[in-house]
């Protein structure tokens, strides 16, 4: 259940952090995210929708006993969450 948990963290820290630099003038790397920005009117809205489908597909993979593929999620979370404090201290 904790990596369940850390999954979701992850999805929160990582749109939170996506928010912030996106406030600071830092473009978006994601190419589904950045589509639906301009689909939407508001960046939040759109980061939401995502990090929502992230969270059911992290749901599915908990329950579906792919454990293997939670962490690895983690890891590449964990990794963009990083990667977004980076650019918001150099923005």
């Amino acid at each position: 259940m904790a990596l369940l948990v850390t999954f979701f963290g992850l999805q929160f820290f990582d749109g939170a952090t996506t928010l912030a630099f996106l406030r600071h003038g830092v473009a978006e790397a994601n190419p589904l995210v950045t589509a639906l920005m301009a689909l939407q009117l508001s960046p939040v809205l759109a980061l939401v929708v995502v990090k929502l489908g992230g969270c059911v597909l992290g749901l599915y993979a908990w329950r579906s006993r792919r454990i293997r593929l939670l962490r690895l999620a983690n890891l590449f979370f964990a990794a963009c969450v990083a990667w977004n404090l980076v650019a918001l201290v150099r923005a």
